[in-house]
């Protein structure tokens, strides 16, 4: 399986409100989001990792090329472009998914680790063509709202609520066959993802909605304090179960 992540962002917020390193090497609670995530795709099994960073920002990529450079876990294929959209990032990066079910998400996306185990696990056993992280908590500017039925079959997305109990999570487990949406939405001049998910809605395709606790973004500053709060009292909690479980053994 391959993973993804779209790190090709300006990040002019966060630059905006102090702070001076790019996105991708923002740390939360000690380690750069990008590694964080790397870590993770590791974790899970990838056979090879693919990631889009801008021109903006050498450091970034001087940092991934570091990480190539020692060898350890899936290779690493780089891109390095400057885009208009996540939808135009995913566009390069498309070329490397073709072959193999893969996950795709922003760089920024912050979520509990088991989780993320546990998405991936159910996605490799779907028979979907897709499988959507979702959540019920609500902490975005502009969330996308996910429409879905008694047995989690995605039926929409949405700007609005429309009685939706689910936002999406910014993360996307796909089949190879949803990036023929992907190539009619760039012919069609569309950008955004949440245009691309209404796309696979459109063509038929089977997507399935996988609820997580918490999703958080980073566009703010103080939406480090809030990802670091989270992750840190998830730790807590996982402590916390493991003792309780140690002591009844």
């Amino acid at each position: 399986m391959t993973f993804a992540i779209i790190a090709a962002g300006e990040g002019s917020r966060l630059s905006q409100e102090g702070i001076k390193l790019p996105k991708p090497l923002v740390r939360i609670c000690g380690e750069p989001m990008i590694d964080r995530l790397i870590r993770l795709f590791n974790e899970n099994g990838a056979d090879r990792i693919c990631i889009i960073v801008n021109k903006l920002h050498a450091q970034t990529e001087t940092h991934v090329r570091k990480l190539m450079a020692r060898g350890e876990g899936a290779p690493i294929e780089l891109a390095v472009q400057d885009t208009p959209s996540s939808m135009h990032s995913f566009s390069v990066l498309s070329p490397w998914l073709e072959q193999a079910p893969f996950c795709l998400t922003t760089v920024d996306t912050i979520f509990r680790e088991t989780d993320f185990a546990e998405y991936i696990k159910a996605f490799r056993e779907s028979n979907s063509d897709g499988m959507m992280g979702v959540t019920d908590f609500i902490d975005d500017e502009k969330p996308l709202y996910v429409g879905t039925d008694n047995n989690m079959n995605i039926t929409g997305f949405y700007d609005e609520p429309q009685n939706c109990r689910y936002i999406s999570g910014g993360l996307y487990a796909l089949k190879p066959n949803a990036l023929r949406t992907l190539s009619r939405c760039m012919e069609a001049g569309l950008s955004r993802m949440r245009n691309f998910q209404r796309g696979l809605v459109a063509d038929g395709l089977k997507l399935k909605a996988y609820p997580m606790s918490k999703v958080l973004d980073i566009d703010h500053a103080q939406d480090i304090i809030k990802a670091e709060t989270f992750l840190r009292s998830i730790n807590k909690e996982d402590k916390t179960g493991q003792t309780s479980l140690n002591k009844l053994g």
